[in-house]
């Protein structure tokens, strides 16, 4: 989506933010002005960002914190070892959640991106 922001992130908002929903549609918007304030340590992906809000409508989720978007994932053995969370604060893009639901398989933004392009 952005150059700015690192490909495993920009990649799984690509892949959720996919439909024509207003609400989407708004968010893909932030993308341009998106940028990532910090990582989880644990290794899985886990994104919270910096927007910049002064260049951006905020998208009609409402207020106060809300799940925008999610994905359950879904391998290629039809496994699902957890989802994707697209979190907003009052409209805006806050970060995006790599919940993981087993402790057989490595769960993170990398792994997410390709099993949400082998969703049908």
């Amino acid at each position: 989506m952005t150059a700015s922001l690192p490909a495993d992130v920009s990649d799984v908002l690509a892949a959720v933010l996919n439909t024509e929903s207003p609400i989407h549609t708004a968010l893909r918007g932030q993308v341009p002005h998106l940028s990532v304030r910090e990582r989880c340590t644990c290794g899985c992906g886990t994104a919270y960002f910096e927007l910049d809000t002064s260049k951006v409508e905020p998208a009609p989720t409402g207020p106060g914190t809300v799940v925008a978007a999610e994905a359950q994932l879904v391998t290629e053995a039809e496994e699902c070892p957890g989802e994707v969370l697209v979190f907003t604060q009052n409209g805006y893009l806050s970060w995006l959640e790599v919940c993981s639901w087993s402790d057989d398989i490595e769960v993170t933004l990398g792994a997410a991106h390709r099993w949400l392009g082998t969703r049908s």
